[in-house]
């Protein structure tokens, strides 16, 4: 089933990187400009784009689970960091602005890195439930963890703030993750007709829906330049944490080490690089950014 889970986890991938961008275009208006105003930041609800980017989302949660029932959490999250070159395919398209070589070449490192590491480590799946001793530990950290990032980044502006956000959205989507795992478990041993007088359930929502908002501020917080490589590495270092901790999933190391080490070395390689990237530098999806007019 390994390969049915990082198909569903490709997919997860691509409809998430779409929402990245068509959510971002949706907060900007017909000029090009952020949305501002208490009232004139509701007109993303009226936005067909938003909506297509919300749909996406759906796709990209049912993908997630149904990765998450084929592999393990260890497998599957890294993958979406994948997200970053469907976001940058997806948004060369919505913003008509190409990005370059250099730009290329580092979402390629971070892709050939994110593979080396995942061949190398193959994760090995652990138990299917955890103690709810664990549960409770991983929630005190988590809420404390988003309390200090969000508090945080209400004390700076710009790109900090779009990092800090992404940061706390993406620990929130890596325990909504473990979270979906745990509800399917308890689904598949004591029925769907359960679920509803258990917690994984309803924890599952709380998260997921806090996890959502963090998401929507950190879009209207700055460029994806900013927020996505936060949204995808944070997301993946902290579900590796979660799957050892709570499932007691497992990593090959020993000799693997090294090449692990190669591919991590690559994946901080394409970041820096996307960081440093002229395309995005200069304004890839922001307000003021040279756009392409149709006909």
């Amino acid at each position: 089933m390994t390969w049915l889970a990082v198909l569903c986890a490709l997919v997860c991938a691509a409809a998430n990187g779409a929402v990245s961008v068509l959510q971002r275009q949706a907060n900007l208006d017909e000029g090009g400009q952020q949305v501002t105003g208490r009232w004139s930041k509701l007109r993303v609800l009226r936005s067909r784009t938003w909506w297509a980017g919300s749909a996406a989302l759906a796709l990209a949660a049912s993908a997630q689970a149904a990765a998450l029932g084929f592999g393990s959490l260890s497998l599957v999250q890294p993958l979406l960091a994948s997200e970053l070159l469907f976001s940058l395919v997806i948004g060369s398209v919505v913003f008509r602005r190409g990005p370059g070589r250099r730009t290329w070449a580092a979402f390629t490192g971070l892709a050939v890195g994110l593979a080396l590491f995942l061949a190398s480590t193959h994760p090995q799946p652990g138990g299917r439930s955890a103690p709810a001793s664990h549960w409770a530990v991983v929630g005190a950290a988590v809420a404390g963890t988003v309390l200090v990032l969000v508090g945080t980044a209400w004390r700076v502006h710009g790109a900090p703030r779009a990092a800090l956000l992404g940061c706390a959205a993406a620990t929130g989507f890596a325990t909504t993750a473990a979270l979906i795992k745990e509800v399917l478990t308890r689904a598949g041993s004591a029925g769907f007709a359960e679920l509803w007088v258990d917690w994984p359930v309803y924890a599952f929502a709380a998260t997921g829906g806090l996890s959502f908002l963090l998401f929507q501020l950190t879009l209207r917080a700055g460029t994806l330049r900013a927020s996505q490589p936060a949204l995808t590495l944070v997301d993946a270092l902290v579900s590796l944490v979660l799957g050892h901790y709570l499932f007691g999933d497992r990593l090959s190391l020993g000799l693997r080490a090294v090449p692990a080490a190669a591919g991590c070395a690559l994946i901080v390689a394409g970041v820096v690089g996307l960081s440093r990237s002229g395309d995005l530098d200069s304004g890839w999806d922001s307000p003021d950014a040279p756009r392409v007019r149709k006909g």
